[in-house]
């Protein structure tokens, strides 16, 4: 039996500032809209890639979001690190690493914390 990865959902605050910065400033597409009683939700993704992250701004949850500490971060790959880092960064979001190259791996890493609090490392391959 074969198993495979879906995609995640996390919950944000604001869906449509969610969506704004994932598609004007990380570069995803809505590929879906899923209304559900008590919540509204996207779907994100690349054209050509069966990796997904799935939003939700859940009507029971007012206020910012505890993030306890389950999930460490996210890793979104990038083709231009240093424009989508600055863009972030212009956007609003919190620095955790700027742009540095990884002597051990073939890529450039940096860290960002979304909107809502989520840790991003950014990387470009090489």
């Amino acid at each position: 039996m074969a198993a495979r990865l879906g995609q995640y959902c996390v919950a944000v605050t604001d869906l449509k500032r969610s969506e704004d910065f994932y598609t004007r400033i990380i570069g995803l597409q809505v590929l879906q809209r899923i209304e559900i009683e008590g919540a509204r939700e996207i779907v994100l993704g690349a054209a050509g890639s069966d990796n997904k992250i799935q939003l939700a701004q859940r009507e029971d949850i007012t206020g910012p979001i505890d993030h306890g500490n389950a999930l460490w971060k996210f890793y979104l790959y990038i083709d231009d690190i240093e424009t989508t880092y600055q863009a972030a960064l212009d956007y609003g979001c919190q620095s955790e690493m700027e742009p540095q190259r990884l002597e051990e791996w073939p890529v450039t890493v940096a860290f960002i914390i979304d909107p809502d609090g989520y840790r991003i490392e950014l990387l470009q391959s090489h």
